[in-house]
């Protein structure tokens, strides 16, 4: 799956002012496909143009593989002192002090923080300027047992609910087992005013297949059930970023979806790897297109659902 070609040994990527050296091109970050450090590098390079209007100005948790997703990884918040100073950050409260989380910006962003293996990138659901004020709503459909068609199902269902409180559901295949259904809103509320709506919104897919979906956070009281995940609306919490890599075999990523892609019966939460990229980025529309344009108000959302649970 490899694509390296560069006869450099520390090939240099330049954007603008900014250049970013890659070290250690060859290395394997994924020694089973044998996708090297310089892959991902480019996987970032491609991916900036769509990735940066929803990944970009926003704190973001960096998910690094050192040696290679074979030999473990880590969660990184805190940016790095050594990290350019063009890397811009954001300070922000935490228990006990303050956290400087990365923002990334810039395609040169990326690819510098892929250069420091950082596989897959995760966003808050609030951006830099407001980080207590979220401006998506993020349902992660998580399956307890291989059930896709139940993850389908579930999304189909959530969409529903969705239009009928009059928000905008857009759909991303998340590069593990399950997808995402987003619903862009102004960025007016805290976390803790839009919660209300959030469990709502779940508990009305769990009222309507409780045999099905469930709320129940604890594994060994799912059963089969599939999670319907609303648990990541809070602050500090984050969700995998479209288009970032995923620490799985195959080199997966999580990848915006047109829902009637939903209908494909070789849909899969993994169906697109970083081999895979280029082309759809390159001759497919970006589904997630103007995603902002969309927000629709939460405290409309909230009486419409109010008056539909009666």
């Amino acid at each position: 799956m490899g694509v390296t070609t560069a006869q450099d040994p520390r090939p240099e990527l330049r954007f603008g002012r900014y250049t970013v050296t890659v070290g250690n091109p060859a290395k394997l970050l994924f020694p089973r496909d044998g996708v090297t450090k310089l892959d991902v590098v480019e996987h970032y390079r491609r991916a900036a143009p769509p990735m940066l209007p929803h990944a970009g100005g926003r704190p973001l948790s960096l998910q690094r593989f050192p040696d290679g997703i074979g030999a473990g990884g880590f969660f990184q918040k805190q940016a790095s002192r050594h990290f350019p100073g063009w890397i811009d950050t954001v300070t922000v409260p935490k228990s006990g002090g303050t956290i400087a989380h990365v923002v990334a910006q810039r395609a040169a962003d990326l690819v510098y923080l892929a250069d420091q293996a950082v596989i897959a990138f995760h966003g808050a659901l609030a951006p830099a300027a407001h980080v207590d004020r979220p401006d998506r709503l993020v349902f992660d459909l998580d399956p307890s047992v291989e059930d896709f068609e139940a993850i389908r199902d579930g999304a189909r269902m959530l969409r529903e609910v969705l239009d009928a409180i009059g928000l905008v559901p857009f759909l991303m295949a998340t590069g593990s087992r399950g997808l995402h259904v987003v619903a862009p809103i102004p960025g007016t509320e805290t976390f803790d005013e839009v919660r209300p709506l959030v469990e709502g919104v779940a508990q009305a897919l769990v009222t309507r297949a409780p045999d099905r979906f469930t709320v129940e956070h604890r594994k060994a009281k799912r059963g089969t059930r599939v999670l319907v995940d609303y648990f990541r609306n809070a602050y500090a919490q984050t969700a995998v970023c479209p288009w970032s890599l995923r620490p799985r075999a195959g080199a997966p990523v999580a990848v915006p979806l047109p829902w009637d892609e939903l209908d494909d019966p070789d849909l899969r939460a993994d169906r697109y790897h970083i081999g895979d990229v280029a082309a759809l980025v390159e001759k497919r529309p970006d589904p997630w297109a103007g995603m902002g344009r969309h927000a629709r108000s939460t405290a409309r959302a909230r009486r419409a659902l109010e008056r539909a649970l009666g």
